[in-house]
């Protein structure tokens, strides 16, 4: 009897420790999923067989109630592995239900009955903001295309300064001929300077004879050139050649930029004291002598500066005309090039000024993008300025707000001008200001601008 009750006592023992497991499997299904179940299944019979073998004796009984239970969770580890492994997604009304608290287990420790709901992990950092394209081309022009006003100022006293020099020794070295007052200008002087205070013009004006001088344009020349004009000497049979200073440059009866230029040129390489007068400036100054042009190049603590000495015709004798003595090739060489420059920079300045519109901001900007590119600095602020002045007579909204728009809109203009390999002057449409581009620059720059409007934050 005692045998009995001790055998029934272990199978009550067996049964109470059976249910536990079965709770437990039952739950963790729902907790670790089928596969987290079955592993713990196998681990939690194979820790109660080992307990039971350690602390009764074996007779028969349970022998035969070890191989049933170990064959009935076979057989449930069996309809556990041919049950599909699906991820469990509650319905969607489940999710506003309240969870059924589910038993401790030693993988999962209980929580203090009185936390909080748990707090997702803190951001690192804020997400980085999505700028506009309109954003990002104001950010560009206050990073790359505004100049810091002392680089400015800076600039434009050296320049000055070198005009004062320069002009005391052209009229020491050359008493008879009578240059004019040497005028720093350009578009560092207008505002139109994108990037660096790096580039000035030095006009020096030629003071020509009333009545001894006339204007031939350049399409009735030789040359046919509509650029240029051919400057005259006049009034030969009464006043024969040498009456006039300017006499000395005549080329078959025309005053020839190319024989002015080359006096210049020899004179600002050899004549003038440059290391003198730079020690004087606190600068260091050197004649370029690889170019056809006038050029100083001048090294200062804080920028480079380039100034262009340019001998210029002006006056009455030209009619208000600005013809600068350029290093032309060919049968051009002798005339001189018409500037115009000043026109389009008024012009600019004038609409703007009727509207306070942003065209000269939308200039300095492609000049700023076309001045950090290699493909695009073959465009020059010749090119732009058309394209801006040709978009600036339209009727549209000029104000800052639309700067992204017009930005856009000259890329456009710029492509399709491209495609027909022609610029026109805007005050003289007769001249092609890509007859100088091969139509291999052409070609690499409509490329570079067509696959820029496709992503113009690029050329940003």
């Amino acid at each position: 009897m005692a045998e009995f009750s001790q055998k029934r006592g272990k199978r009550r023992d067996g049964e109470v420790l059976g249910s536990a497991v079965d709770f437990l499997l039952a739950n963790a299904r729902l907790v670790l999923g089928v596969g987290g179940a079955a592993m713990l299944g196998i681990a939690t019979l194979a820790v109660k067989r080992l307990i039971d073998r350690a602390t009764s004796p074996r007779d028969e009984d349970d022998a035969k109630g070890d191989t049933t239970c170990l064959e009935d969770s076979w057989k449930e580890l069996s309809l556990l592995k041919a049950t599909p492994c699906l991820q469990p997604r509650p319905p969607p009304a489940a999710l506003s239900q309240p969870v059924s608290p589910l038993p401790p287990s030693p993988s999962a420790p209980e929580r203090p009955a009185d936390a909080g709901p748990q707090m997702p992990p803190p951001l690192s950092s804020p997400a980085p903001l999505c700028l506009t394209f309109q954003e990002k081309l104001l950010a560009f022009e206050r990073d790359h295309v505004t100049i810091p006003a002392a680089h400015v100022a800076l600039a434009k006293q050296l320049a000055g300064d070198i005009a004062l020099e320069l002009q005391a020794y052209l009229r020491s070295k050359f008493p008879e001929l009578p240059f004019g007052a040497l005028v720093p200008s350009g578009p560092l002087y207008d505002g139109l300077q994108a990037g660096a205070a790096d580039h000035v013009r030095l006009l020096v004006p030629l003071v020509l004879d009333p009545g001894l001088w006339s204007l031939v344009p350049g399409v009735d020349t030789v040359a046919r050139d509509p650029r240029c004009w051919a400057v005259r000497r006049t009034q030969l049979e009464f006043r024969s050649r040498g009456n006039s200073p300017w006499d000395r440059f005549l080329v078959g009866g025309y005053l020839s930029s190319r024989a002015l230029l080359e006096l210049l040129r020899k004179a600002l390489a050899v004549s003038v004291n440059w290391p003198a007068i730079g020690s004087l400036l606190g600068c260091l100054i050197r004649p370029s002598v690889a170019s056809e042009e006038l050029l100083l190049q001048v090294q200062h603590e804080h920028l480079e500066l380039t100034v262009a000495v340019l001998p210029v015709v002006t006056g009455a004798a030209t009619g208000e005309r600005l013809l600068l003595a350029w290093p032309l090739e060919g049968l051009a060489g002798s005339l001189w090039l018409q500037d115009l420059y000043p026109a389009e920079a008024a012009r600019l300045r004038a609409l703007d000024d009727h509207d306070a519109g942003a065209r000269r901001r939308l200039l300095l900007l492609l000049c700023g993008v076309c001045r950090g590119h290699s493909a695009l600095g073959r465009l020059g602020r010749g090119h732009l300025t058309q394209v801006v002045l040709c978009l600036g007579e339209e009727k549209v909204d000029w104000a800052e707000e639309a700067l992204g728009e017009r930005f856009l809109q000259a890329l456009q203009l710029l492509i399709g001008s491209l495609e027909r390999a022609s610029l026109p002057c805007h005050f003289n449409p007769s001249v092609n200001l890509f007859s100088s581009l091969s139509a291999e620059e052409i070609d690499d720059i409509g490329y570079t601008l067509y696959s820029g409007l496709q992503a113009p934050e690029r050329l940003l």
